[in-house]
């Protein structure tokens, strides 16, 4: 349980972060990099989404192929 609120409170905090970033980027007039920057944000937090349901998979394989 405590794995899973790390998670969300780090996707979370990447998400502000790419917001003030790409905000900030904006406001400078850089369109281009503003949208770079929430497209590597996008593919951060979506390696963090594949890696979690990867585990969840693993633990589910664990269960039910368990031989005693």
């Amino acid at each position: 349980m405590y794995q899973d609120a790390s998670i969300i409170f780090q996707i979370a905090g990447i998400g502000i972060i790419v917001a003030l970033i790409s905000t900030i980027l904006k406001q400078m007039g850089k369109e281009e990099y503003a949208q770079f920057a929430s497209i590597v944000g996008f593919i951060i937090v979506l390696l963090f989404v594949v890696n979690g349901i990867s585990d969840f998979f693993q633990e589910i394989k664990s269960v039910f192929l368990f031989q005693g």
